[in-house]
């Protein structure tokens, strides 16, 4: 699944993070990956992320799943809508939306939110902080857009969402199946459900936050170091006056605290891991007995496939004609004769294994046996 005419190039100078944009239906075919009953199973499941904003004239409230299974038809006639997150990891033809917007890194993308609303339905007037492709899958959407927002922005005063008390929208479009709306961080939307059944598809891309970026980091280096990593001064003079924290004193605390933090080779390896940890890192998916290397050289004999897990998160770094492969939050060191293999499995959904790829037998045995690859099981013809 493709957009076909579409100019990468172009969106990424004039709109990615810059300004909206509408493509209409650029598909050859559109079919909508889900049917609104399988959404709302999905809904039910424990481990499964999920909301229900149900809207009463001006005022919107906020459940959390997973829900009962005769919640939907409680609802009664008050427009509401239903989201549930990282759809992609459950659904193969939800995942296949991912495919298209490929030639923004892996390492951005979050996930593929799912909602459908009823008529009038939809979470009110906000901003978001992340990019967003919001993909008309069901029905139709009115998506009005304003301008870029701030973090002093106004909000309504709203226990779980965050809505915003006066919205003028700059653009209006009505978004028929198959239709695309890209909204930059920042940039206020409303999207109204026009009739009943309408789904959309939010493929979103995350960007790590400053704040979030140095604790982390800081708290890395800092479970890396000794206990004797002790401030020291042994060519300590006599003191100008008792009171003063002198400069030479500042200048050596300011670089026992920055310096570990400077080390790019180790901040590289640190964000790997860091960044490619699943959004939901309690779900198992490993399997039920792990793999030896028989097993492997079986399946490489054999010319089996293997699925890359919809919900793992594969990248790397380069080193020379080495790979620093990481999966997970897992980093896997990856010699020049397993590179080649290590991009293949970063880059394709499935793999059919063969003889020449057993030097790297034993990475496929590990991102088996931790749920980042899955054995492709056989057709029950």
């Amino acid at each position: 699944m493709q957009l076909p005419d579409f100019d990468a190039d172009r969106f990424l100078r004039d709109h990615w993070q810059k300004q909206p944009l509408l493509i209409r239906n650029p598909w050859r075919a559109w079919r909508n990956p889900i049917e609104p009953d399988e959404l709302a199973g999905l809904a039910c499941e424990e481990g499964i992320e999920s909301r229900l904003v149900i809207q009463s004239g001006d005022s919107w409230a906020l459940e959390h799943g997973p829900f009962a299974e005769d919640r939907f038809a409680t609802l009664g006639a008050s427009p509401w809508t239903l989201l549930v997150q990282a759809v992609d990891h459950h659904a193969p033809d939800v995942a296949a939306l991912l495919a298209p917007f490929r030639f923004i890194p892996d390492w951005r993308i979050d996930d593929v939110m799912v909602s459908y609303a009823t008529d009038g339905g939809g979470v009110g007037p906000h901003f978001d902080q992340y990019d967003v492709f919001l993909i008309q899958g069901l029905g139709q959407r009115r998506w009005r857009v304003g301008p870029r927002c701030a973090s002093d922005t106004p909000l309504r005063p709203h226990a779980d969402l965050r809505l915003l008390p006066d919205f003028q929208a700059t653009g209006e479009w009505v978004l028929d199946p198959g239709d695309i709306l890209y909204v930059p961080p920042g940039f206020a939307h409303d999207g109204v459900a026009v009739g009943d059944d309408c789904m959309t598809y939010s493929v979103g891309f995350r960007a790590p936050a400053r704040p979030d970026l140095l604790v982390e980091w800081a708290d890395h280096c800092t479970a890396q170091m000794p206990d004797d990593a002790l401030y020291a001064d042994p060519d300590l003079r006599p003191a100008a006056h008792p009171g003063e924290i002198a400069p030479a004193a500042i200048d050596r605390l300011h670089a026992m605290t920055i310096d570990a933090l400077q080390d790019r080779d180790a901040f590289a390896a640190w964000f790997g891991q860091h960044v490619t940890t699943p959004k939901y890192a309690d779900a198992d998916w490993r399997p039920d007995s792990p793999f030896s290397a028989a097993d492997i050289g079986a399946l490489l004999a054999e010319g089996a496939t293997l699925l890359r897990n919809p919900a793992s998160r594969i990248a790397f770094l380069r080193k020379g004609e080495d790979l620093l492969l990481f999966a997970d939050g897992a980093a896997f060191p990856c010699a020049a004769d397993v590179a080649a293999l290590a991009e293949r499995l970063s880059a394709q959904d499935h793999l059919v294994l063969a003889p020449a790829m057993a030097p790297g037998a034993d990475l496929l045995a590990a991102l088996l046996n931790q749920g980042s690859l899955l054995l492709e099981e056989p057709d029950e013809d």
